[in-house]
């Protein structure tokens, strides 16, 4: 590790942690309201994705002034989680859905299929 940190580099990368921070659990928190996992899945996650961008963004410039060098990791690591979220939520809601309709749920939509 580096022996003296610049001020300016700590002050920018703590506003960002805190902040990012913050966004992240009252975005979490926010999730918390909705009764079921259909109505949290369409919830707008602004903060969530906000918050964990801003934390990207510390480490990124972090790493980059004191290592001398641009650090792409967490370049990569935006582009991987903004890729392969939309996939993940589609899959845990298609087994959400499958689980319902075995189980028979009250509140479970509709099947497209035409019944017998």
């Amino acid at each position: 590790m580096i022996d003296a940190l610049p001020l300016w580099l700590a002050i920018l990368v703590s506003v960002c942690v805190v902040v990012g921070a913050g966004l992240t659990m009252a975005g979490c928190l926010g999730l918390v309201r909705f009764p079921d996992f259909y109505r949290r899945i369409h919830a707008p996650t602004m903060g969530t994705s906000m918050g964990g961008g801003l934390i990207l963004l510390a480490s990124a410039i972090f790493f980059t002034v004191t290592g001398q060098r641009l650090v792409i990791h967490e370049l990569v690591i935006f582009l991987f989680v903004t890729v392969t979220t939309p996939v993940t939520l589609m899959l845990l809601a298609r087994a959400t859905l499958f689980r319902d309709r075995i189980e028979e749920a009250r509140e479970t939509p509709p099947s497209d299929e035409a019944k017998d």
